[in-house]
């Protein structure tokens, strides 16, 4: 089952891939960085999503 927290985690996922890659043909390394910052922050969203349906599995 999936939660809230794992769908947003997966769409900054996107948002910072896409981000990263008009950064990177821009040659803009403001939003390219921007773009690994809000990567990194799905991921860990996403991670913390797992974790929540994880737990909620095991009670």
């Amino acid at each position: 089952m999936v939660n809230k927290s794992q769908v947003a985690g997966l769409a900054k996922q996107l948002k910072g891939s896409v981000k990263k890659a008009a950064g990177k043909a821009t040659g803009n390394r403001r939003v390219q960085a921007e773009g690994v910052a809000d990567k990194i922050a799905g991921k860990m969203q996403k991670a913390y999503g797992d974790i929540k349906d994880k737990l909620r599995k095991v009670i």
